[in-house]
């Protein structure tokens, strides 16, 4: 295949990641580029995944456009394309059509797929990463965000936001815009500005109730609890229990070793054990022990016919308490 320019389009882009914004974005871009090479009123098709024909897609990138010089195909949820599909669309990509743009758009898919590596081989600039800041990068995110609004947010109004939203962009990006309505002026978003103006969409995640949990962060921990109506109590202890145990293991390691033995200890990414050190340091021995003699004792409670939710909410907090 010819090499083409960097600014030069390609026949087929993939563009993957969890970020919708970014993903809007870049489909947006993508369509206001081809509307300038002809009216995609006739010249445009779009399937689903799941429930997409192989055959029809290519058909589709194949069919001469009308009054312009490219049509734009679309497949969303790409990574869904049932194996024999994604093998019809692998087979035209071997040989795309000039005068096509066919853009895959998926969450999710490893670059060891055929289909990724087909994609990726058109060129350096084919596959798009719309992935999502990690978590402990999405306030900062929602910070750069926000001046495209007109307006800046402090850090901590940043961190509420993805608190009451969770990590959707799209969801943020709309209630920044809401924010913006509202005339703060110059001054920067706060805390209490978000709170005033924004409304809770998302439960918290179990896991920030486990991170407070094993940081003996009492008011932190009931704040998120209070974000968790449907949460299974049982689910929860069975949580808290795990931690405790990975405690119980970063004690014993962090005498001898330290975070990349107990990540290999535990079997599990060294990212997630970041923090066992330090909550490890503000239990003792005797503390954890304590802890998972008392949650047989609040299962029970639990499973005799007692309010559950009280049953683990007086456990959780009898532990954290020093």
């Amino acid at each position: 295949m010819a090499k083409t320019a960097d600014n030069a389009l390609l026949p087929a882009y993939l563009v993957v990641g969890d970020d919708s914004l970014k993903k809007e974005a870049v489909m947006k871009r993508m369509r206001v580029r081809l509307e300038k090479l002809g009216d995609l009123s006739f010249n445009a098709d779009s399937f689903e995944g799941e429930a997409a024909s192989g055959e029809a897609i290519a058909t589709a990138c194949r069919t001469v456009p009308f009054a312009s010089e490219k049509r734009l195909v679309v497949v969303n949820d790409a990574e869904k394309l049932k194996k024999a599909d994604a093998e019809e669309v692998i087979s035209y990509l071997a040989d795309p059509a000039e005068s096509c743009v066919l853009m895959l758009v998926a969450e999710k898919l490893a670059k060891n797929t055929r289909l990724y590596k087909a994609v990726a081989a058109l060129g350096k600039n084919a596959v798009i990463d719309c992935a999502r800041p990690a978590k402990r990068d999405m306030a900062a995110h929602v910070r750069n965000m926000a001046p495209a609004h007109g307006i800046t947010l402090t850090d901590g109004a940043a961190a509420v936001l993805v608190d009451l939203l969770g990590e959707d962009t799209v969801r943020i990006d709309n209630e920044l815009k809401k924010i913006a309505l509202s005339g703060s002026g110059n001054a920067a978003v706060t805390e209490d500005d978000v709170r005033r103006i924004v409304s809770r969409e998302t439960e918290a995640k179990p896991w920030d109730l486990t991170d407070a949990f094993a940081a003996r962060d009492l008011p932190r921990a009931l704040s998120v609890r209070a974000q968790m109506p449907s949460a299974s109590p049982y689910s929860l202890l069975g949580m808290c229990v795990s931690r405790i145990r990975e405690l119980m293991c970063a004690q014993s390691v962090f005498r001898t070793g330290g975070a990349n033995q107990l990540a290999a200890e535990l079997k599990m990414p060294d990212w997630k054990v970041r923090s066992h050190g330090t909550w490890a340091r503000r239990f003792t021995a005797a503390e954890l022990r304590r802890a998972l003699d008392s949650a047989v004792a609040c299962e029970k409670e639990m499973k005799s016919g007692a309010d559950a939710d009280a049953a683990f909410d007086a456990w959780m907090v009898s532990v954290i308490k020093r």
